[in-house]
């Protein structure tokens, strides 16, 4: 590797104490696709000379194979580490690399620039300082441009450099820069940037990269290089925010011992502060702080800590441990915004895992207030969000949870949603405020509960929930597991798919959110009705198993009963009682399940009924078999 510093050969040790005490720039490069951002990361590690000669080598190598440049070096090569962006000349991946200058360390996040890889820049955007914002002279303000600085703002950077690309090829036109500088203010005046920092260089040839160039005489703003190494890094800004440490982990080595484990997000701690826990509201003081070097009197953000309290006070994983002055606000229901990153849509209602901090909660997208036109900041309504999609929207969790709005507190205040069936990261999103309407309902407590209700009935409450395409008998089936039960004495109430849509969902169409939000509505009253002591039977086609899992999740374990009624379509639509399926094929009845709209078959239901060898009888006997064998209802004498 070429020498950065002369320490290496003369005083090892002075040097990486030197390097050590660096402060440390997280930056992403971001813009539409080939304005040359991979070129630019590959300038700078050469120009800092941060590589070694066999990857120069190799370099060199690749670029008579691979590269775009000729005979010259294409630095793009460094960085676009993917056989499949080699090939196809476009970055993929986020990649992320080390280099270091006299003055300060760099890790870069070279963010791909296809729309469909947005969820890949929030990813590199979501620990970055600043961003440079890459644009090619020759096209100017592309959509990506306004996309990606859209997305900066959500993510809270608040100061960019908007590289003005390849001005190399337009032989370095100031008239070329002015249009492209002007045009880009115009967009961006309501994106609340801080700073924002234009300049003219050609990644390929150097210019205005590490020295000013003598192609731009026109230009008197500093070097890219130059602002890199002094603008604002984002530990100092949070050192003078008010301290925040979600715990981590509750560490009990032994009975004497009991600390409370996490990286402090912001602020600063003290041996002797006073302190909140969040979002109990419990208080005390710090009495020691530990680490893995030994004690310290205090710690800063960004370190990993273990805290002791002088008062033996309950505090969980995903608590928060605040100063007591300056606390984290408290919530069950917010508006956040929220960048969706998954093929399938969302649709408000449907339930997903929410990741903030250290805690996991359930979360619902309750509401769309409306979607963003990247092109234009307008807002637009909505009833799904697609793809890359960005919205404001309100989302309700199962329980309140610590937290800071993310202008404030990026740590505190951003979370991801994660789909419960697959475990994808499906959406990004950034707390705005609580909901008002949050911190004025409270649970109130009720002294009759649901096993005093159940013991007065003289059965054990639970939902039997019938699923299956229209024509496969649910209904029929459902009303005679009900006639069953009565004649044992079981307290019931049957809701039936089509009956809710005459009161209840009469609101509701056929779309596919509208049956996310007609089996959630649904569930919702199941609930009440367990909770009253009743055994509920629900026929409904229900298609999705997301929202079957959020009906079985709404209830305590072993309350739900998922019934598959197992009918082909073939057989299903040759029996067509409602004459449904016919009008479905002329195209009459649009999003009919099985026909233009899916069925998610259940993967591990408690009963199956095969109603294609079985009668409606014996499916309902093999029903009320299975919940006397449950003990949920009297067995036969």
């Amino acid at each position: 590797m070429s020498n950065v510093s002369d320490l290496i050969a003369t005083d090892i040790e002075q040097y990486l104490t030197q390097h050590e005490n660096k402060s440390l720039l997280r930056f992403i490069t971001c813009g539409s696709v080939d304005d040359g951002k991979s070129t630019l990361i590959g300038r700078l590690l050469f120009d800092s000379k941060m590589l070694f000669e066999d990857q120069l080598s190799a370099m060199e190598a690749d670029s008579k194979k691979y590269g775009t440049q000729g005979d010259k070096i294409d630095f793009a090569l460094l960085v676009d580490g993917l056989a499949a962006e080699r090939e196809q000349g476009i970055t993929i991946d986020v990649a992320y690399r080390f280099f270091s200058t006299e003055r300060r360390k760099f890790i870069v996040a070279d963010t791909p620039g296809h729309e469909q890889y947005t969820r890949n820049m929030i990813t590199g955007a979501s620990t970055a300082d600043t961003a440079i914002l890459m644009v090619d002279a020759r096209h100017g303000v592309m959509t990506q441009t306004r996309r990606h600085s859209f997305l900066m703002s959500l993510i809270g950077i608040k100061k960019i450099v908007v590289a003005i690309n390849k001005m190399d090829l337009l032989d370095y036109s100031k008239t070329t820069f002015d249009r492209i500088c002007d045009e880009y203010r115009e967009f961006a005046v309501d994106l609340g940037f801080e700073e924002t920092v234009f300049i003219p260089m050609s990644a390929l040839e150097g210019d205005n990269i590490t020295q000013p160039s003598n192609k731009t005489p026109w230009y008197n703003g500093p070097t890219l290089m130059g602002y890199l190494e002094t603008v604002e890094v984002s530990e100092d800004r949070l050192q003078s925010q008010p301290f925040r440490m979600p715990v981590q982990w509750v560490n009990r080595p032994n009975l004497d011992f009991r600390g409370f484990s996490g990286s402090i997000a912001s602020g600063i701690v003290k041996v002797g502060d006073s302190i909140r826990v969040q979002p109990s509201g419990k208080t005390s003081t710090i009495a020691s702080i530990y680490t893995f070097d030994g004690d310290l009197p205090f710690a800063v953000a960004g370190q990993s800590v273990t805290l002791t309290l002088a008062d033996e006070i309950d505090i969980s994983r995903g608590d928060v441990i605040s100063g007591i002055d300056q606390p984290a606000q408290t919530g069950q229901q917010f508006q956040v915004n929220l960048v969706w990153m998954d093929d399938e849509p969302l649709y408000p209602g449907r339930p997903y895992v929410m990741k903030i901090g250290t805690q996991m909660v359930q979360a619902t997208v309750t509401d769309i207030r409306h979607q963003v036109n990247v092109n234009t900041l307008e807002h637009m309504a909505s009833k799904k969000l697609d793809l890359n999609s960005i919205a404001v929207c309100n989302l309700s969790i199962n329980r309140a949870i610590a937290f800071d709005p993310y202008d404030l507190n990026p740590d505190t205040g951003g979370f991801i949603l994660i789909d419960r069936m697959s475990n994808n990261t499906v959406a990004a999103g950034m707390i705005n405020f609580a909901l008002r309407r949050s911190q004025n309902i409270h649970m109130q407590h009720i002294d009759v509960n649901k096993e005093a209700r159940s013991d007065l009935k003289g059965h054990k409450p639970c939902s039997i929930w019938l699923t299956g395409l229209s024509g496969s008998g649910k209904s029929t089936i459902a009303n005679l597991v009900e006639k069953k039960l009565h004649a044992l004495g079981v307290h019931t109430y049957l809701l039936d798919g089509d009956n809710v849509r005459h009161g209840l969902n009469r609101d509701l169409g056929f779309t596919d959110g509208d049956r996310v939000e007609n089996v959630r509505r649904v569930a919702e009253m199941g609930k009440l009705m367990v909770d009253a002591g009743l055994v509920v039977i629900s026929a409904f086609i229900s298609p999705f198993r997301s929202e079957r899992s959020m009906a079985r999740t709404m209830l305590e374990e072993g309350e739900f009963f998922e019934v598959h009624v197992s009918t082909s379509l073939e057989v299903a639509e040759s029996r067509d009682p409602k004459g449904l399926y016919k009008k479905a094929r002329r195209g009459e009845l649009k999003n009919f399940t099985g026909i233009d709209s899916a069925y998610e078959v259940p993967e591990n239901p408690e009963i199956v009924v095969d109603t294609t060898c079985l009668t409606a009888e014996q499916a309902a006997d093999d029903i009320v078999r299975i919940l006397q064998q449950a003990n949920k209802i009297p067995a036969l004498d």
